[in-house]
């Protein structure tokens, strides 16, 4: 955690922090009902002892198979397709799908065999307030496209399943292009079961709710789009119940099991660092359980900074190795981008400040807090050491990344007609705007995703670079001009899924900007 948020982009009427308002060898572990588990036992992500509104909402998902009655004959897909066949084997894998996201999924087998079964079947589905409809698509002729684009205009979040023979170019072109929905042309059913897990975590998004520790009173807030609902509480809460905590057993059994498992303590940190770490993860572990939150952020710097408590580093770096999006400074984008990437492809991100690196035409991601499962959720973790924060005090895990490996960069801004005055510091430099109400006349807030992928570089040494310790190169494709890499507190994370996060603005109609 190092720097406050750069007051560039605008989000309606504030800035997107304030929105509304040496390698290791070793690998990383957890305990997990009382044992140590090492990277080999790849454990499960742990599951907290209570669910917030986003954890327990069972999406409801709709899903139909469209063809006309009787033999294809001489139309595509002709009389060589068994849609029979097809009809019982995708059965079976949207079922499994289903099982796997735990969805209540309610899968209409029989196909809609006129126009007027499908005017009916999306009239039940939005009486049902359906969080979103599979349309699969067995045939090119008669009602089969129309019914795909009466589901795509119903307003319910629409993925359209087109095996091969049952779409041409011309039956795609204009329903691919509508906002609110994404077509899938193909025989591999990995793409309309990514599609199911959209649909499952947009549903899942709107109701998550995350903790914001900041400032000094409570409110709520909800992002734009996202529908993320953000609950405010002073930053006394946490300093308080960390105080009233204590010293205790478990948080020196977590302790121990980071120091055994890891590659060592260097760079002077100690166990007492470890310790207050754990102390500073089960005080948030209390605010969630209090507040029944899926996530949390804090104001770390600004309300721990100048105390003796333990910044929540490793516990914010436990929080995402389980699967609770957990953000670092207060940043809204970083707790919707933590919740997107966590929902969507099941393992945790960094949240960093991007450094541009001229000489290698790199992206530098630095930070202080880096989970260990990069992964995935219940796959083993990185190797790691654990060092200190760069001020020189409390303790962080530093996990290595692998050289070569693909990652995906993800940055949530907000974009508005609507700019409010800014006050300044001594010295010009912007601080928080000001929270003026936005013109009548302005549009709302457009929710932006900022999309790159590239290759893991280089583990940057810090000492003797500076900056935080967690320092990770990144060569982005098609990024030219380092020196202005777009936006700030981007989470990085495994894989390639440039692609993924594109249909998922479409899907929600969310804008986004691949770089």
């Amino acid at each position: 955690m190092c720097s406050s948020r750069c007051a560039a982009g605008c989000c309606g009427a504030m800035t997107r922090r304030g929105f509304l308002s040496a390698s290791a060898a070793a690998a990383g572990a957890v305990m997990l009902g009382g044992r140590l588990l090492g990277a080999q036992d790849a454990p499960p992500a742990g599951e907290p002892a209570w669910q917030g509104p986003g954890r327990k909402y069972q999406p409801i998902l709709r899903a139909c198979f469209v063809r006309r009655k009787g033999e294809y004959g001489m139309r595509w897909p002709g009389q060589v397709y068994d849609g029979e066949a097809a009809r019982k084997i995708y059965i079976q894998k949207i079922q499994d799908a289903g099982k796997d996201l735990n969805v209540k999924l309610d899968l209409r087998e029989l196909p809609l065999y006129s126009l007027a079964e499908s005017k009916a079947w999306l009239a039940q589905a939005k009486d049902a307030q359906a969080d979103g409809l599979l349309v699969v698509l067995l045939d090119r002729q008669e009602h089969a496209w129309p019914t795909a684009n009466l589901a795509i205009d119903s307003g319910l979040p629409t993925v359209v399943y087109s095996p091969v023979g049952s779409s041409f170019t011309t039956n795609t072109a204009g329903p691919s292009r509508k906002g609110g929905a994404v077509v899938y042309s193909t025989d591999d059913f990995s793409q309309p079961a990514y599609g199911l897990k959209m649909l499952a975590a947009g549903a899942r998004m709107k109701r998550t709710k995350v903790v914001v520790i900041e400032g000094a009173r409570r409110r709520e807030a909800v992002l734009p789009q996202l529908g993320i609902q953000l609950q405010y509480v002073p930053a006394a809460t946490f300093v308080n119940a960390y105080n009233a905590l204590g010293e205790g057993e478990e948080m020196r059994k977590m302790a121990d099991a980071y120091i055994a498992q890891s590659a060592g303590l260097v760079g002077g940190a100690t166990r007492q660092d470890v310790i207050n770490g754990a102390r500073s993860y089960m005080t948030a572990r209390q605010i969630l359980q209090d507040e029944q939150a899926d996530g949390i952020s804090m104001d770390c710097l600004g309300s721990l900074g100048p105390t003796k408590l333990s910044l929540p580093c490793l516990a914010w770096s436990k929080m995402n190795d389980d699967a609770i999006p957990a953000a670092c400074e207060a940043d809204v984008g970083a707790v919707a981008s933590h919740v997107i990437v966590q929902y969507l492809f099941d393992r945790p991100g960094f949240q960093q400040d991007p450094v541009g690196e001229t000489a290698k035409q790199a992206i530098i991601g630095a930070h202080c807090s880096c989970p260990t499962r990069l992964n995935g959720f219940g796959r083993p973790g990185e190797p790691y050491t654990i060092r200190h924060h760069h001020a020189q005090r409390d303790a962080t895990p530093h996990p290595t990344w692998k050289i070569g490996q693909d990652v995906t960069s993800l940055d949530v801004e907000w974009s508005s007609a609507a700019r409010p005055a800014r006050a300044t510091k001594a010295g010009g430099a912007a601080t928080q705007p000001a929270t003026q109400a936005a013109p009548a006349s302005a549009q709302p807030p457009q929710a932006e995703l900022i999309i790159s992928a590239g290759k893991v570089v280089e583990n940057v040494q810090v000492p003797p670079a500076g900056g935080c310790v967690i320092s990770v190169m990144v060569k982005f494709d098609n990024v030219e001009d380092v020196l202005a890499y777009p936006g700030f507190h981007q989470i990085f994370f495994y894989g390639h899924y440039k692609r993924h996060l594109v249909d998922f603005c479409r899907l929600f109609k969310l804008t986004p900007r691949v770089v």
